[in-house]
């Protein structure tokens, strides 16, 4: 028997040596001072030489431990190397066929065939929504009450529809997997979102879905009515604000070079300011605008009393005339924004602050406006993009 005492002051020779533990336990004192733990047994006739790592980053009693355990699988009639070697394996196997991973192959499978749009939604909807919660995780692990908890995470943002595709999602990555041989069984059909997930409240604000979208922005962009008002339910679209702060807006508030629009606290639901960054769609849309109205004070002067703002049934009456009475409303907008907004995989902290939603207080309602504003900048631009690829769509009849 050795002691820590011994093997910390051996020091190297011009050749290696032992010091034995017994029971074929050893350290190896290597010339360039290496203090290397080894354990000599045999196995089947065999001789066989195995690592147990380096001293002191594996102590006396570490080694023992591991000297204990490898003599324990021989008792059994179990090669110790094979064992580990086939533990590693597994380890990399796991990780390898983890949630995420299976989750991007059934990714590159199922999206043959869809639009580029709609691919780009459904993985965002894996990276903000799945993976934070299962993706290192071994897929054939995976149980029941993992893909429940994640989809209550996803609810307590406020968008239970967004838990319940979040679940069937799963579901066909579950699918995937047992058809490849990365897991056995299929946790998600043991689940009915009902059973978990709380109803789904129905409001009377009307509004299309996501399907509907092409055909109503090429319906407002036919519109044959007074050209403000085409632009500013376009604007509405872009920018998802409220009615009434549309079209109180004034043009001291943009912030052409900063393409930004600051809408003060007086005029706000919240009371506190609001910032809304501008996409290059919503900037030419204001610009058409400023063609128009930019010689008054007013973006949407009324159409008889152009020093008063227009009615804030004008977008409304307007998406009448195009088809969509009871169908979209004004309000709808921000709906259809944070919906796809979610699905899209956009941080929930930023679409509540977008939408003016964020809890407010005394002491950060100075301050929560700016908050996220790169990245909010950035979620605009992609909203810009996907409503003028919505709009190509409907155009084309794709």
């Amino acid at each position: 028997m050795i002691s820590e005492t011994a093997i910390r002051k051996a020091t190297p020779g011009l050749t290696p040596y032992r010091i034995t533990d017994g029971r074929g336990l050893f350290v190896l004192i290597t010339p360039a001072g290496g203090k290397l733990w080894r354990y000599k047994y045999s196995f089947q006739g065999k001789e066989k030489l195995m690592t147990f790592g380096q001293y002191p980053d594996v102590g006396l009693a570490g080694a023992r431990e591991r000297h204990a355990a490898a003599r324990k699988l021989l008792a059994d009639g179990t090669d110790p190397m094979e064992a580990r070697k086939a533990d590693k394996l597994a380890g990399a196997l796991a990780e390898r066929h983890s949630f995420q991973s299976v989750s991007l192959l059934w990714l590159e499978h199922w999206k043959i065939g869809k639009s580029p749009r709609h691919a780009d939604v459904t993985r965002r909807r894996l990276e903000a929504n799945l993976f934070p919660r299962l993706g290192a995780r071994p897929i054939a692990e995976i149980e029941a009450p993992e893909l429940v908890a994640m989809a209550k995470a996803v609810e307590a943002r406020g968008v239970g529809d967004l838990a319940r595709r979040s679940l069937e999602t799963a579901g066909q990555v579950f699918r995937y997997a047992i058809a490849h041989g990365y897991a056995t069984r299929n946790p998600a059909a043991d689940i009915k979102p009902r059973d978990v997930l709380r109803p789904t409240v129905k409001t009377n604000l009307a509004r299309v879905d996501a399907k509907a979208l092409p055909g109503l922005l090429r319906a407002i962009e036919g519109y044959q009515g007074r050209t403000v008002t085409r632009l500013a339910t376009k604007l509405m679209a872009l920018t998802f604000v409220r009615t009434s702060e549309l079209i109180g807006g004034s043009w001291s508030e943009i912030d052409w070079k900063a393409r930004r629009w600051d809408i003060p606290a007086e005029r706000m639901k919240m009371k506190t300011p609001h910032i809304v960054p501008l996409s290059t769609q919503a900037v030419g849309v204001l610009r058409l605008l400023h063609d128009l109205t930019g010689k008054g004070p007013l973006m949407f002067p009324g159409d008889v009393d152009r020093r008063k703002s227009m009615s804030n049934n004008t977008v409304l009456f307007a998406l009448r005339r195009i088809g969509y009475g009871g169908v979209m409303t004004g309000h709808g907008f921000r709906g259809l924004a944070s919906t796809l907004l979610h699905e899209q995989g956009w941080p929930h902290e930023h679409i509540e602050l977008q939408l003016a939603h964020a809890p407010r207080n005394a002491v950060s309602a100075a301050y929560n406006h700016a908050l996220y504003l790169k990245p909010r900048a950035e979620m605009m631009e992609a909203w810009g993009d996907y409503l003028e690829n919505s709009l190509r769509e409907g155009l084309t009849g794709n």
